[in-house]
């Protein structure tokens, strides 16, 4: 089974935490051990603890193993903006080798680690880098979260083909209706599972809110399981 993998999305806000909570959610009733890990988190609230993300607090919540918080979201950046945009903002520079020490202790505390990405598949982290940057040098396989929505043909194949240049496999993808409107959903879900070269995991109704308690019954992670 997987000890880690990158969930990818073919841009910001098409559910990449939302599929994330329900793969965690997954593989709980499945016995298996997990964490979820947000190396990076733009858009954070000033709390009495700290910075926080709402979408890093969702990981914690939805994990089987306990951990700090700064263990699953170790850059916590102030401005909703683009990654190397609020890091130079903070006067952060984002190290690879924190995100890399931050995820091989988690693989200690776990079986799975779920590693949530930041935007889109290019998003950059400095002027120079992308996270993305990152992922090949972990050699992390990839799961991708297709916001469905008019345009996302395009957004899903142009993402599969470069992660697949990357020297990355993309080992399942998700279905994330966040348009309840969506004309020709079926036929959109037809064309994405003959062009992206991996098993659909799964499809998750349109959800106003991501509060919701049990998203397992829409995640299949048996894909995930048969990879060595």
């Amino acid at each position: 089974m997987i000890d880690a993998f990158f969930v990818a999305g073919t841009d910001t806000d098409v559910g990449k935490t939302v599929a994330s909570k329900a793969i965690l959610h997954a593989m709980a009733h499945n016995g298996i051990a997990t964490i979820g890990y947000k190396p990076v988190a733009a858009g954070c609230e000033e709390t009495e603890q700290g910075l926080r993300n709402s979408d890093a607090l969702h990981l914690q919540k939805a994990a089987t193993v306990e951990c700090c918080y700064d263990e699953i979201n170790p850059y916590a950046l102030l401005n909703p903006a683009s990654p190397h945009i609020a890091a130079e903002h903070d006067h952060i520079k984002i190290d690879y080798r924190k995100l890399s020490l931050g995820l091989e202790k988690l693989k200690k505390k776990s079986e799975v680690v779920l590693i949530e990405g930041a935007g889109g598949w290019r998003v950059p982290i400095s002027k120079d880098d992308c996270l993305s940057t990152w992922v090949k040098q972990e050699k992390l396989p990839v799961v991708l979260v297709v916001g469905i929505k008019l345009g996302c043909l395009s957004h899903a194949m142009l993402t599969a083909e470069s992660i697949i240049n990357d020297g990355l496999e993309i080992v399942g993808w998700v279905a994330n209706r966040i348009n309840p409107g969506t004309e020709n959903y079926a036929e959109i879900i037809e064309m994405l599972t003959d062009k992206i070269p991996a098993p659909k995991l799964g499809e998750i109704p349109y959800m106003p809110s991501i509060k919701r308690n049990d998203m397992s019954k829409f995640i299949n992670i048996a894909p995930l399981r048969s990879k060595a």
